[in-house]
């Protein structure tokens, strides 16, 4: 879809900010489907457990991400299906592996594998998982997941994490290729996904809008052209809002800015995202609703 960049659509995972609504598998089901329908490159499903945000009135809960990866990659038969991203804090870094091969079986080899280093603060207490040195554990996995990804047989002793002789089997329809997507913040998690991904990802933290990103994908030049990667190779995905009109209600419960407006300003913005290297804009629509999704169609039309 579009010229020079692809859009990917994140559906929905979590209760909603204020009243605490969950997204229903027939709603979530729904927009996959439709997202299809439309020519969205890839559906993405996120690996949170509960966020706390300051402007919610209480914790808002996750569905859990690989269970409904391969229920979304079931229901739709032609739209990628990927993990956006999966958190190798929370998960064994050899059965990620495992379930990629998995997920792209369920696909017939639609799978992407977005993955990334994970965060402290999601109920790691309430569900036991560590809090420290996120980024090391994050690196170490890598050794795991990436050859064994690869088709390779793996031997690997760390600090924090171990395998003797791991080998995922069986293969999906696509041995040694599920593409690989990595998130991507800090140097150090940067030069990580421009030494083993096939794209980089991010997603807005302050603003969805395009120039904000144009350091970031400098930055990730640079890495590219210090390890000896053609930073062409590469490819560059972002995460942005997308809240048609101009109640600007996505920033009011404590996201990012996001891109509002009539539909000729949206697509406009969008279509801008390739001036600052960007080749994928994952759309987050605000409410994430299938109304929302609705609302979109004419600026999906625009930028094809």
């Amino acid at each position: 879809m579009g010229a020079g960049v692809a859009f990917g659509l994140c559906l929905p995972m979590f209760e909603r900010p204020i009243d605490g609504e969950k997204p229903t598998w027939t709603e979530i089901g729904a927009m996959a489907e439709r997202a299809e329908e439309l020519g969205f490159d890839t559906v993405w499903t996120a690996d949170e457990i509960v966020w706390r945000v300051p402007e919610w009135p209480g914790p808002r809960g996750w569905w859990e991400c690989l269970t409904m990866t391969g229920a979304v990659a079931a229901r739709t038969s032609t739209v990628q299906v990927g993990t956006w991203v999966m958190s190798a804090l929370h998960h064994n870094p050899g059965m990620v592996a495992s379930a990629a091969e998995t997920l792209d079986e369920i696909s017939g080899g639609r799978f992407v594998l977005g993955l990334g280093a994970g965060h402290p603060k999601g109920a790691a207490n309430e569900f036991g998982y560590p809090q420290d040195k996120t980024v090391s554990r994050y690196a170490e996995a890598l050794e795991i997941i990436v050859p064994l990804l690869r088709g390779e047989s793996v031997t690997f002793t760390g600090q924090f994490h171990r395998a003797e002789g791991a080998e995922v089997l069986p293969r999906g329809p696509r041995p040694g290729r599920v593409p690989l997507m990595m998130g991507g913040h800090s140097p150090r998690t940067m030069r990580l996904a421009a030494t083993h991904a096939d794209t980089w990802s991010t997603y807005a933290r302050t603003s969805s809008f395009p120039e904000v990103f144009r350091p970031m994908t400098v930055q990730l030049d640079q890495i590219c052209e210090e390890i000896g990667r053609d930073p062409a190779s590469i490819g560059r995905s972002v995460g942005v809002f997308v809240e048609p009109g101009d109640d600007n209600l996505c920033q009011a419960v404590g996201f990012a800015e996001a891109i509002t407006g009539s539909t000729g300003r949206i697509a406009e913005t969008l279509a801008g995202f390739t001036s600052v290297g960007i080749t994928r804009v994952e759309i987050f629509p605000y409410p994430n609703t299938i109304d929302t999704l609705e609302r979109l169609v004419p600026v999906l039309a625009a930028v094809v």
